[in-house]
């Protein structure tokens, strides 16, 4: 029997407290550039333009000034490769290191950086330039509303301040290659940039086949990097914050601290207060705050293996957000994990416990997305990694839409994830892939307005980890055994769909089938969208003419 609709319901159902107002999508907006543009720029990858002009240009002994560009990927001074390198040739040249991050309002508009990350992101920048004025470096915001304007910004802000060499942090997205191709080339004869990987543990693009062809399939990716990591440990040292600059240095630097940090436009701005302040509580910014939130992990990581998949427990890391931002790096988080590995890179079945083997594996997963990204960067232009599936034809169901992004389904799986992810600008991965699923399968929706929406949504956002997430398959997830699977007990459901919150035993899986049909009237919940079974098969059939239509 269940329970009357309760009066916490209608806190779940409207669009997205954390997320933009936008709820609709216009096809241009999604658009993308042909399968045969994109062959093309996969043959001649903007990662090796980007290495050619940087071998290109000439050395420069003459150091003036040293400067280090933050990105959103790399927001911290803990263990930020690029940062410790140009605090080295600042500390043996005797000059000063100053650090810069542009903000373009236009930039991240472009990619749907949701309210909640763009927050997470300026929160986190405001505590590193406290953190660098205690060293006498200080951090430069610039404003730029072009965003083809961004680099010709910096290079005249660098040759105003009389910089002779640019340090940053790859980023293996199309538009940031180019972007930074454009700095090297344009940057002139005064300027030298140097980059360096920072994201990964193990370098994108260097894990091989054994036809030396870039690897793309997990489990041998997975297997060889932990061969990898075992035979050199030394991938996962850190590094530490940049030296002090001279109290002569912050003399001469005055004028260049306490700039203003960057403030959020209009569109990426909370619906209200009470969402900012739920979000900041949830996720609060900043690499003290990261590494907590580790140590806090790794007291319960042997539970993790064996709670990992269950929504209801909070087993997982949460750290999605901090590895996103580049707040914590990725290699120091491993560092703890040695640490409780009695001092071992060996994270084998053999030699770890399992929590340590599964949540090992979840980071590898991020690593062989970066190497996706870089090695087949048409991934970051709006298209599948398997070109093919952009022959599929995609249907127009607008309510479907509005139902799915609400958690109005009606299957209370996929409603309790879209409901979290809109409360909590967050989602368990178990219901990442079940309601892309559904949107991409049942739905036969384009999964590129789900790609979008995540993006607009998330706080821990990240191109490399969305496409892959979205990228189309013919696995159609079932929510009902997925939840009688991975939330046994229904606690999950019954906590983010409080309309079924009284619903007793197995028929909160599915109450519309399960219940008396005057039992079910009675939840004020939705009966399901579509039949699971008839638009499984439908996708099969459109998914296969769709291959069929490409291979023509």
């Amino acid at each position: 029997m269940a329970l009357k609709r309760s009066s916490k319901a209608a806190d779940f159902d409207s669009h997205a407290h954390t997320a933009s107002k936008r709820t609709s999508y216009e096809r241009s907006e999604l658009g993308h550039t042909t399968t045969e543009r994109a062959k093309q720029v996969d043959q001649n990858l903007p990662y090796d333009q980007l290495k050619e002009a940087l071998e290109a240009q000439d050395e420069i002994k003459d150091v003036t000034k040293v400067a280090h560009w933050f990105h959103p990927k790399d927001l911290r001074i803990q263990d930020n490769t690029a940062l410790h390198h140009a605090s080295q040739l600042a500390q043996s040249a005797k000059k000063p290191l100053i650090c810069l991050y542009i903000n373009c309002a236009a930039d991240e508009s472009w990619h749907g950086t949701s309210p909640a990350r763009i927050d997470f992101m300026f929160e986190g920048l405001n505590i590193m330039q406290k953190e660098l004025k205690e060293l006498n470096i200080p951090l430069v915001f610039l404003e730029c509303e072009d965003r083809k304007k961004i680099v010709p910004t910096v290079i005249e802000w660098f040759k105003k301040q009389n910089v002779s060499h640019v340090f940053g942090n790859y980023e293996y997205e199309i538009d940031e290659m180019r972007r930074d191709i454009k700095l090297v080339r344009e940057a002139g004869d005064g300027i030298h940039v140097s980059l360096y990987h920072d994201q990964t543990v193990v370098e994108p693009g260097t894990m091989l086949t054994g036809s030396g062809t870039p690897m793309k399939v997990f489990t041998p990716y997975f297997k060889h990097w932990l061969d990898v990591v075992r035979s050199q440990p030394e991938l996962l040292d850190t590094s530490p914050p940049p030296a002090p600059n001279s109290s002569a240095a912050k003399k001469e630097l005055q004028d260049l601290f306490d700039t203003p940090a960057p403030k959020p436009a209009q569109d990426k701005q909370f619906q209200s207060e009470e969402a900012r302040k739920r979000i900041r509580k949830l996720w609060p910014p900043g690499h003290a705050a990261g590494s907590k939130r580790m140590d806090s992990f790794l007291k319960q990581i042997d539970k993790y293996a064996a709670t990992r998949s269950n929504p209801a427990k909070n087993s997982t890391s949460r750290m999605s957000p901090y590895f996103s931002a580049g707040m914590f790096s990725v290699r120091e988080a491993l560092q703890k994990v040695v640490d409780y590995n009695k001092g071992s890179t060996d994270f084998t079945e053999a030699k770890a416990s399992k929590g340590v083997y599964g949540w090992v594996r979840e980071i590898v997963f991020r690593e062989l997305y970066r190497q996706t990204t870089l090695t087949t960067p048409h991934t970051s232009m709006n298209l599948p990694q398997n070109l093919k599936f952009d022959s599929v034809e995609w249907e127009d169901d607008e309510e479907g839409w509005e139902k799915w992004y609400k958690g109005q389904t009606g299957e209370p799986f996929i409603d309790a994830g879209m409901r979290q992810l809109n409360h909590e600008a967050y989602m368990h991965n178990r219901l990442r892939m079940n309601v892309s699923s559904y949107l991409y399968c049942n739905l036969l929706l384009d999964y590129r307005r789900g790609e979008r929406y995540f993006a607009e949504t998330l706080i821990d956002w990240d191109l490399s980890n969305n496409t892959q997430g979205w990228e189309p398959s013919y696995t159609v997830f079932n929510p009902v055994s997925q939840a009688e699977k991975n939330d046994p007990e229904g606690e999950y459901i019954r906590k983010w769909v409080p309309e079924l919150a009284g619903v007793q035993g197995k028929a909160v899986f599915a109450p519309y089938e399960r219940l008396s049909k005057e039992e079910f009237e009675k939840l004020g919940y939705p009966k399901p969208h579509v039949d699971w079974k008839v638009t499984k098969q439908r996708c099969t059939e459109r998914f296969k003419k769709g291959i069929r239509d490409a291979e023509a």
